[in-house]
């Protein structure tokens, strides 16, 4: 079977881990963001404020009295914003299909990705240690072949947690798991279900749609879907095309010239494919990117008017960027070739991805 690559972000902690960061002195002690009046709401909490039942939501005067040495902070919405965008900034690297759910988690499509990684889990394992030496803060990661199944994955080890749910496991997992700890079944929801007898995704699959459709309306049909293991829902980005590429990275160096035009004219025809599926149209510049065996990088570039929007311009234009003066004694291990520079207002529907072997 083919299975898109979905990889769930999600911060730990996030607005409580922040200012921990920025404040030492908040380091290791139970910290809770949010006004801590009659009328305040616990907006995040650290884990050590997690130890004794603080969460988010939670009225801050019932937080306190779980938690007397509770040290409650104002939120700095600004300061969260501005990391949240390091943090994407890291996403972007991998893939453009990234869906954002708020300041501190994300879908990311990686079937297709920017460094041509075939595992989910090692681009999940970098992003994590990316966002650790840029922001100082720490990530769960939960990987599989639908967003169902990532979120909920990214969940399963927190903090710090990086769980994969593999398309020949996913039956059985979601056959043990709670309803309570189904993405999408609210706690009112999940305690009727538990009243009806339906404690887990076994138990919700003996349920027929007829049945559930009845029970819950049109959150039916979801339900009985995520009891196997299913989920259609594609990653939906939210950010402008900035640009739309294709790179390859050879088992052997590549040396001679006649093989390396070869080899940008094919990558070039694919990035060009893409190009037209991404509907990122009026593209005026032309990139490629080679890596050579020692690992250093150049990319070298030219700026068209009018517009490149015919597979023939492009690939010449491609072609015509590399000379042999680029040749490298140390070969040429990686090969990207790219259009950017889109000068059209209009919003760019989501590139459709090929599915691949998970």
């Amino acid at each position: 079977m083919n299975h898109r690559k979905i990889i769930h972000i999600d911060m730990d902690a996030f607005y409580a881990s922040v200012e921990q960061l920025d404040n030492p002195e908040l380091r290791g002690k139970p910290v809770a963001v949010g006004g801590n009046s009659q009328r305040g709401v616990v907006a995040a909490a650290s884990y050590e404020a997690r130890k004794f039942g603080v969460k988010s939501a939670m009225p801050s005067a019932k937080a306190a009295k779980q938690c007397p040495n509770l040290i409650f902070v104002q939120p700095r919405f600004p300061r969260y914003k501005e990391l949240s965008h390091q943090i994407r900034d890291v996403f972007y690297e991998y893939t453009d299909l990234v869906e954002p759910l708020s300041l501190d988690e994300a879908y990311l499509d990686v079937t297709e990705n920017k460094i041509g990684l075939n595992s989910a889990t090692l681009i999940a394992k970098e992003i994590k240690t990316k966002i650790k030496e840029r922001t100082g803060l720490i990530a769960s990661a939960g990987i599989s072949y639908n967003k169902f199944l990532a979120k909920t994955a990214s969940d399963m080890d927190k903090p710090d947690g990086l769980c994969v749910i593999l398309p020949e496991e996913a039956e059985a997992f979601v056959a043990k798991l709670p309803v309570q700890r189904f993405h999408g079944i609210g706690k009112v929801t999940a305690e009727k279900m538990v009243k009806a007898g339906m404690f887990t995704g076994k138990d919700l699959r003996k349920k027929s749609l007829e049945d559930l459709t009845l029970r819950y309306g049109k959150s039916g049909q979801y339900y009985y879907n995520i009891c196997r293991a299913i989920d259609h829902r594609v990653v939906q980005p939210t950010r402008d095309t900035k640009s739309v590429s294709a790179e390859r990275t050879f088992e052997d160096n590549i040396y001679e010239l006649d093989d390396v035009i070869e080899e940008i004219d094919r990558i070039a025809r694919i990035s060009f494919e893409r190009y037209k599926r991404s509907k990122a149209e009026d593209g005026h510049t032309i990139t490629i990117k080679i890596k050579y065996g020692d690992f250093q990088q150049i990319t070298r570039s030219k700026t068209d008017d009018p517009s490149i929007n015919d597979e023939g311009t492009y690939v010449q234009i491609a072609k015509s960027l590399f000379t042999e003066q680029l040749l490298n004694e140390k070969g040429i291990r990686l090969i990207g070739v790219g259009i950017s520079n889109f000068r059209k207002d209009e919003e760019p529907e989501p590139v459709t991805q090929l599915t691949l072997e998970f």
